[in-house]
């Protein structure tokens, strides 16, 4: 493949956050081997934080299937826009065959991405897919591109946050008097599936122990729809913590991991937003899914729990109610990984 040849380069990425932030490497990586090429990239509005700020990329571009762009008019308009922009490549790391078709329609001449049967006759480069599960997800979008020519240099994900993210977080902190000296505990007890979450009535009991035990400076996070499951755990401790629930945008939140001393959550996107920003150190609690296959990368300040209970994983049996793999891993065990960094003094500073 020959860099000079390309001009106009677009990634037709994924459609979820934490596969989106593996697909950084992708993005930095083809801009080691186009340094003076346009790099544009394609992702659904809720995954626009992720890649906003991204110095390797000239465009981010939202598709928008379930909304602004759902109807045949609004897919053809998108379809001429993109035609317009006369793309010389586009590399498909979303398996899906309306993404490769929308791609031949806009006239882009390569189109490289997965083999799947049903769009194999849409790519003008045929990358062979390794099998399932056999490599981390930052490796499975990496093999896109390795596979077509270019050179892999690095392996790792960004995120980047602004001065104003981290203003935004310093002013949460002075409204609730949380000091430089604070041993901050952030507890992420959310999940866009179910089974993957820590049980909810653990995380009162964690967290009014590391209260007791470490003096720590509790603060609860997640999403606006997480703000239930937040408040009946807030509900059931014995010492309140700050509660953050739809405070912080994704990026203000990564101002705020980095910041924390220690951060526990389970297999969740803000567990890679905070291994991307460099968080001091990390416990998370794997369940059904492998941290072979979607755990931070690298595990640099990363502690990973998780038991065996004799299921097969990864397990993606997203309607399983048992959650025993989860159950598994208790509220004590975290506390005796939380001694281990205090006693060590493993927490690093920030990358």
């Amino acid at each position: 493949m020959n860099a000079k040849s390309y001009k106009k380069i677009l990634v037709f990425n994924v459609n979820w956050l934490g596969d989106v932030l593996f697909s950084t490497a992708v993005i930095r990586n083809i801009r080691h081997n186009y340094p003076e090429s346009y790099l544009a990239c394609i992702i659904p509005p809720r995954c626009y934080p992720v890649l906003k700020g991204n110095p390797y990329l000239d465009e981010i571009i939202i598709f928008d299937e379930k909304d602004r762009h759902k109807g045949v008019f609004s897919l053809l308009s998108f379809i001429r826009v993109l035609r317009l922009k006369k793309f010389d490549a586009v590399f498909l790391l979303h398996k899906s065959f309306s993404r490769a078709l929308i791609c031949r329609l806009a006239g882009i001449p390569e189109r490289i991405g997965h083999l799947t049967k049903k769009r194999a006759f849409l790519l003008t480069k045929k990358i062979i897919p390794p099998q399932r599960d056999s490599l981390h997800r930052i490796d499975y979008y990496l093999d896109v591109i390795e596979k077509s020519g270019l050179r892999i240099e690095d392996r790792y994900t960004d995120f980047f946050i602004s001065v104003e993210d981290n203003a935004f977080m310093e002013d949460f902190f002075r409204k609730n008097s949380v000091k430089d000296n604070d041993f901050i505990v952030v507890c992420n007890p959310g999940g866009n599936w179910s089974p993957k979450r820590w049980p909810k009535d653990y995380w009162p009991v964690l967290a009014d122990k590391l209260v007791e035990k470490f003096g720590a400076k509790i603060i609860l996070t997640g999403a606006v729809n997480d703000l239930s499951l937040v408040t009946y755990i807030r509900d059931k401790m014995i010492h309140k913590p700050l509660v953050a629930c739809g405070v912080f945008n994704i990026k203000q939140f990564g101002a705020l991991a980095r910041r924390a001393s220690l951060f526990i959550t389970a297999d969740t996107g803000p567990l890679h937003i905070a291994n991307s920003v460099g968080a001091k150190k990390i416990i998370a609690l794997f369940g059904p899914t492998s941290p072979a296959i979607t755990g931070p990368y690298p595990l640099k300040n990363v502690i990973i729990l998780q038991k065996n209970v004799g299921c097969k994983i990864p397990c993606y049996e997203t309607s399983c109610h048992d959650n025993r793999c989860m159950k598994a891993i208790t509220p004590d065990e975290v506390i005796e990984e939380v001694k281990s960094v205090m006693t060590n003094d493993k927490i690093q500073s920030p990358k």
